[in-house]
């Protein structure tokens, strides 16, 4: 039996787990999961063997890194997952370039946000604009504890720039493009001026005690699942992608530049 954590970031967590667990019954291996309400419980249960694996957020994974010194295993995550990159929004036509931002207030997803505050902040750092000292940040403390999983801050952040409450604003890529086709924000109104570099998203972490064998067993079905196929679709959907991929590494260097240049964890 293979303990799996996921974060109840939202309801339809547990019905997507519900049919994962189905999946790998018929598929021959057990698999529990094991629900938390915020990823420094689940960080928790994994390092104390409580659970096999969790399904991390970037800033979960490096927290599992840094608390068993790089003595964890790693496995598939989401095509979406990877190659994310956070936009720079403004008001269209009122600043040009993120040097600008100089004096300047920015709004913030949640505190604990990778893609909507740690990440764009290090990037503000990369272009010469210092936390604390050159610009104001103006916060949306919304899921913290969740990472930013899902949103958090960043529409209430897109909203407060719409209205002009700040200057800028740091939105998730597929957000940003979701929500102007959507009509959530006006891009008639609202520009992007920068980008961060790209960063993955969420992974699968394990103990270092699980069985290499168990790892391929849990990749091998799960990498089955077809968008083709309806049943399997629906788990996708859910999910948000269309399919599993193996996971690297690489990917996390923008989240880990963020915290040592914060001293966040």
């Amino acid at each position: 039996m293979l303990r799996i954590g996921a974060v109840i970031y939202d309801p339809r967590v547990t019905v997507v787990w519900e049919l994962i667990e189905k999946f790998f019954d018929k598929a021959g291996m057990k698999i529990e999961p094991v629900f938390f309400k915020d990823y420094k419980m689940q960080v928790d249960a994994l390092v104390a063997g409580e659970i096999d694996m969790a399904w991390n957020s970037p800033l979960a994974h490096l927290d599992v890194v840094l608390r068993t010194d790089g003595k964890y295993k790693y496995s598939l995550m989401r095509d979406t997952d990877q190659d994310r990159k956070t936009m720079l929004i403004v008001r269209r036509g009122e600043i040009t370039d993120v040097s600008e931002l100089k004096g300047k207030t920015i709004g913030f997803g949640a505190l604990d946000s990778p893609q909507a505050r740690l990440i764009p902040i290090n990037y503000l750092h990369e272009n010469n604009l210092e936390f604390g000292k050159d610009y104001t940040e103006k916060r949306f403390d919304i899921g913290v504890g969740l990472h930013g999983d899902h949103i958090g801050g960043e529409m209430e952040a897109a909203k407060a720039l719409t209205n002009g409450e700040v200057d800028a604003a740091f939105v998730l890529d597929l957000n940003w493009e979701a929500w102007k086709k959507d009509g959530t924000v006006d891009d008639k109104k609202l520009s992007a001026i920068g980008e961060t570099k790209h960063f993955d998203h969420c992974i699968f972490d394990y103990r270092p005690e699980i069985d290499d064998e168990v790892i391929r067993e849990f990749e091998d079905i799960m990498l089955q699942m077809d968008y083709n196929k309806p049943e399997d679709k629906e788990i996708l959907d859910l999910e948000g992608l269309k399919e599993w991929k193996k996971g690297r590494l690489s990917g996390y260097e923008q989240i880990s530049s963020a915290n040592e240049y914060l001293r966040f964890l």
